[in-house]
């Protein structure tokens, strides 16, 4: 299509469930809850994680920024579906759309990065804890945290750059509850061949790398686990970092399932398998932040006392 047929969109059109609107209710009580569950399960973890001295570790800190990553996720999109849910006419800006893809993509990328520095946290631990200390000192845990908030907007910057860049005419509605990058790209009328290709590279270095070094972490985590003596002493040693590992393997393991290979969507298909893709988007995007504020704090003895002494300091100043 010749650049002179072409008109720059003022804005898109999110399909969402229009198609089923008896279900918009329904998932908006749902969606809504589930929200509300990550709102006040992170905020709490992040309140112990800073009040609490004996939460002031590495592993907390990287914990807290993971709580606070979760409600920055969930809050990039959330509102956008439920706003969604209830608007007849469920239209969103270019630069709203652009704004809400960075920080949704930011965020995801600085998670899989923050989820390996947390498994060398967990390695350090157990296979050199006389080292720990030094090795995991305030000096090197801060800038680890900081780096991957970095990494995550740097490469979020560079797929959206790329994604603005290109001309949209014609179709402008997205087949999604919000702006999914490859929905969007998918509206673009111009080869996205370097879009596919920058994104692909993202893939590797933001899933393919962090799962790599956590896999070959926790082969030497267990390795190290399995030569202590004690039957006792085994299971402390695991109990520290079964949570992380639980949280990784839903993470790692939903997103890529979902996101593992760059594909285009039908921003009008209608059939079951689209409804099913979008749903099972949805709710990974909030089902695993809800999820890891419960799983470290039913299998985290220090969290679990964190969180009563915080209960009962604001029931004795009530």
């Amino acid at each position: 299509m010749k650049m002179a047929n072409q008109s720059v969109l003022a804005g898109f059109v999110l399909l969402g469930l229009s198609d089923q609107p008896k279900l918009e209710r329904t998932f908006f009580v749902l969606i809504l809850s589930m929200y509300l569950v990550i709102l006040l399960g992170n905020g709490v973890l992040i309140l112990v994680t800073i009040h609490d001295s004996r939460l002031h570790t590495p592993m907390y800190f990287f914990l807290g920024n993971l709580s606070f990553l979760d409600i920055c996720y969930t809050t990039s999109s959330i509102p956008l579906v439920l706003d969604g849910f209830l608007t007849p006419r469920k239209t969103i800006s270019f630069s709203g759309c652009a704004v809400q893809m960075f920080l949704s993509f930011a965020m995801g990328a600085t998670e899989c990065v923050l989820l390996g520095m947390m498994a060398f946290d967990r390695y350090v631990a157990i296979c050199n804890p006389l080292r720990y200390p030094v090795v995991m000192s305030k000096a090197a845990y801060v800038p680890m945290a900081a780096s991957s908030w970095v990494a995550g907007g740097i490469n979020s910057l560079v797929q959206i750059s790329l994604a603005v860049q290109l001309p949209f005419c014609g179709d402008n509605i997205i087949n999604h509850f919000t702006c999914e990058i490859l929905a969007v790209l998918k509206l673009a009328c111009a080869d996205i061949s370097i879009n596919v290709i920058s994104m692909g590279v993202a893939n590797v270095i933001f899933l393919g790398v962090p799962v790599l070094f956590i896999s070959i972490s926790y082969i030497f985590i267990l390795t190290t686990i399995l030569k202590i003596p004690s039957a006792e002493g085994r299971r402390k040693a695991f109990s520290t970092c079964s949570a992380h590992l639980t949280v990784v393997v839903i993470f790692y393991g939903t997103i890529l399932f979902m996101y593992a290979k760059p594909k285009s969507k039908d921003p009008l298909g209608a059939d079951k398998q689209d409804v099913s893709d979008k749903l099972i988007s949805l709710f990974y995007g909030v089902l695993t932040p809800m999820l890891n504020p419960i799983i470290y704090s039913l299998r985290n003895k220090d969290v679990k006392v964190a969180v009563k002494t915080l209960v009962r300091q604001k029931q004795d100043l009530i």
